[in-house]
């Protein structure tokens, strides 16, 4: 308990002097959050994040009987855990769409008593790996980002507004690929299985981003897992940001609440370093990970565009032809006064 409060404080110091940016027109990262934000990272842009965390179980379940001994303990173990977690992302074909490959590593070393019987095990292997695509169906600030500021009232420019209770929408639909006899996945799992998320992301006055995941895995499995995830994000400038997450899980194989938070750094306009922590509201088992990351992007986007509303483009197409319509008129007649 005494390393776990003393790496606590230590991760707290840590994210207070090197806190984040993720709330930037420069890199567009998911991470240190587990959430996919709504907005994709854009045309022909390879982004890699990855991070590494270590962490700590403590599992402790009575069995039936009412002695306290050793040999009642259904779960009575200590779990030493080394993760990897990644992500490649690439705009593709327009601003709206991403494909993305995210998965994790995980190595366990497992004491302890499990289900009555000694165990003192090593195992790893693959939690997830997860190719994917996600859409923007809805983005309410591409018109905002043409309005000008009211030069007369400063409280006319920093007051709330509701419409910034309204967010961006999107819906990522994966595929996941998992190994045969995964320790960390249901016995008899399909290898093959699908994942649905519905992420929405307001980004408010304040340097305020709130980003939530509802999440469909595994449904043609024996256990499906329902979930959700709720991120907030608050950047102090474009280069320093902290984050506070909580994860709900449930499933017949595995429940849980997990909350997160810690921050991240930018460095110039392609890459992002990262800080954080984890810990659950249960003790079946306790958990507490700690971590470090990174994102670097690959900008190959040729210019920006304007994702316009059908409506507004077709009206936007329509000005233009009687624009041009009355320019040719008025040259025509500019013509017929010379001949005459």
């Amino acid at each position: 308990m005494n390393k776990k409060c003393l790496l606590f404080s230590s991760l707290l110091v840590c994210s207070f002097l090197t806190v984040q940016a993720q709330y930037t027109e420069l890199i567009n990262s998911n991470r240190p959050g587990t959430s996919q934000g709504a907005f994709a990272v854009g045309n022909q842009v390879l982004q890699f994040e990855t991070g590494v965390s270590m962490g700590w179980e403590k599992h402790e379940l009575i069995g039936p009987s009412s002695n306290d001994s050793i040999i009642n303990y259904a779960y009575k173990s200590e779990t030493d855990a080394f993760e990897i977690n990644y992500a490649i992302r690439y705009g593709l074909i327009w601003e709206q769409l991403e494909i993305s490959l995210i998965g994790s590593f995980l190595a366990e070393s497992v004491e302890g008593i499990r289900l009555y019987r000694y165990v003192d095990i090593n195992q790893s292997n693959f939690r997830s790996n997860t190719l994917g695509a996600k859409y923007l169906i809805y983005d309410p600030y591409k018109k905002r980002e043409l309005e000008t500021p009211n030069l007369y009232s400063w409280k006319a420019n920093n007051k709330f507004r509701w419409r910034e209770l309204i967010p961006a929408v999107s819906f990522y639909a994966g595929v996941n690929f998992d190994t045969k006899e995964n320790p960390f996945l249901p016995p008899n799992d399909p290898s093959i299985s699908p994942k649905f998320v519905l992420m929405t992301q307001n980004n408010m006055e304040g340097g305020f981003v709130f980003v939530t995941n509802f999440i469909v895995d595994r449904i043609t499995s024996d256990f499906p897992t329902y979930s959700y995830i709720l991120t907030l994000t608050h950047a102090f400038n474009p280069r320093f940001s902290i984050f506070v997450e909580n994860q709900g899980i449930k499933s017949d194989f595995y429940a849980d609440q997990l909350l997160r938070f810690g921050g991240a750094h930018l460095f110039g306009k392609d890459f992002q370093i990262d800080a954080l922590a984890t810990l659950n509201l249960k003790d079946t088992p306790s958990k507490f990970f700690i971590g470090i990351g990174a994102s670097y992007r690959f900008d190959m986007h040729a210019k920006d565009e304007l994702i316009e509303d059908p409506a507004d483009a077709k009206k936007r197409k329509e000005e233009e032809k009687e624009e041009k319509d009355k320019n040719r008129r008025k040259d025509d007649f500019i013509d017929d006064d010379i001949q005459g």
